[in-house]
């Protein structure tokens, strides 16, 4: 690639160095480097709420890839997550959600979205979405 080429592909990407207060929709990606194999993006901050209760729920996410072409910013990530902590959702349609995102936006050859929500009344939830070929 040359340098040209790279420079507006970043130029793409509006959330990387700038100042974002808001949640954001959709993640943003750059080109893939060669030779990558797995991504794995790992956070236990994330937040939503009970669609019954609407109490709080926290989990742990575990995304894994296969890119292709395009790799996800994790800038455009942190701040998409961001948009669920006032969302009414299950932890299964959260964890197929965000998989489906990620294959929407960043085509890889598949994904696998693990979910782990942290325990309320001693039952604690793990939804795990996957999409595409991720073997």
């Amino acid at each position: 690639m040359n340098e040209n080429a790279t420079d507006t592909t970043h130029e793409r990407l509006t959330v990387l160095g700038a100042t974002v207060r808001e949640a954001i929709e959709h993640v943003e990606v750059f080109p893939a480097p060669a030779n990558v194999s797995v991504v794995t993006f790992t956070t236990d901050e994330l937040a939503s709420m009970c669609p019954v209760t609407r109490q709080p729920d926290l989990s742990h996410l575990v995304i894994e890839y296969r890119p292709r072409n395009w790799c996800v910013e994790s800038k455009s990530l942190k701040l998409y997550l961001w948009s669920f902590r006032d969302r009414a959702v299950f932890a299964e349609a959260l964890s197929a959600e965000i998989a489906g995102e990620i294959m929407a936006t960043a085509q890889p050859s598949g994904v696998r979205v693990t979910l782990t929500q942290r325990p309320r009344g001693g039952i604690e939830v793990r939804a795990v979405a996957e999409l595409g070929d991720f073997r």
